[in-house]
């Protein structure tokens, strides 16, 4: 059994979003650490990108301040045996856009993603019907494919959902990543179809940010995906994550806010 597959294993699964090199990537391995240390599964990191489809402004912004702190692809891959060297050892998918790939190669991204004990990949502008020879080079390398639906997917969400790989992404509701106060009504009914399909655990993500929430969704969903509510968070400290004497206050009252999130009582160190 892999590493993803192990991870997957257990109920009420919690999986983060960060954005890689924001605010630098010697910070993004001090994060995966925060995250891990409270109780992340797996981990989404974002690959900074000029044209997030999928991502509100909080994302947005940190692909920005990325780029411009010189993040790019080929250095978020050395990054991560570095960050396992470093006691990183859940899961980590890395979440990118198709154009970045294309110029890359898929076959080299492949290749090096594994190579370098990345877990899986998400592309959400990929559409499933053309995303077949990503999934199987994913596939040959031991990587999973992780697939997004939506509720807009109606009649394709059998297909979607029968063939996915290591974990399904449910997405709540229409439009792009960032805080929602409340829940789709019709959400529960959505995963309830999506999982009559699925052989794989169902999580759901955009709009996630408070407790409740949380609550709300492990009720019928198999976990959760958190990433505008936390990218805010890093946003709100970016200048003392790079500032070596506030670094530990910073990281600790980020660790603080997810452990809110899942309910864990934390203490800012």
């Amino acid at each position: 059994m892999n590493r993803l597959a192990q991870a997957l294993q257990k109920d009420d699964l919690f999986i983060p979003f960060i954005t890689a090199g924001d605010p630098s990537l010697d910070v993004t391995i001090e994060l995966l650490l925060s995250l891990q240390k409270q109780g992340a599964d797996v981990i989404e990191l974002g690959v900074p990108y000029s044209d997030p489809l999928a991502d509100g402004p909080t994302i947005q912004a940190a692909s920005i301040r990325a780029i411009k702190a010189g993040t790019t692809l080929p250095q978020i891959l050395k990054m991560i045996p570095l960050a396992r060297s470093k006691g990183v050892h859940v899961p980590i998918i890395l979440f990118t856009y198709a154009n970045p790939l294309y110029q890359y190669g898929f076959e080299t991204f492949v290749e090096q993603a594994s190579t370098f004990e990345v877990d899986g990949v998400l592309v959400p502008d990929l559409p499933f019907e053309e995303a077949q020879t990503l999934a199987t080079l994913c596939e040959a390398n031991g990587l999973s494919f992780i697939s997004m639906v939506a509720p807009t997917s109606r009649e394709r969400i059998k297909k979607i959902a029968s063939s996915a790989s290591g974990f399904l992404y449910c997405v709540s509701t229409t439009g792009v990543t960032g805080a929602r106060d409340q829940l789709p009504a019709d959400l529960k009914k959505f995963i309830d179809t999506v999982k009559q399909h699925a052989q794989v655990p169902c999580v759901v993500g955009f709009g996630i940010h408070k407790r409740e929430q949380v609550e709300a969704i492990q009720q019928y969903a198999d976990g959760v995906v958190i990433g505008s509510a936390i990218v805010k968070e890093i946003e709100k400290r970016g200048k003392q994550l790079l500032i070596e004497r506030e670094k530990e206050k910073a990281l600790a009252e980020i660790e603080d806010y997810i452990g809110e999130l899942q309910g864990i009582n934390t203490v800012s160190r």
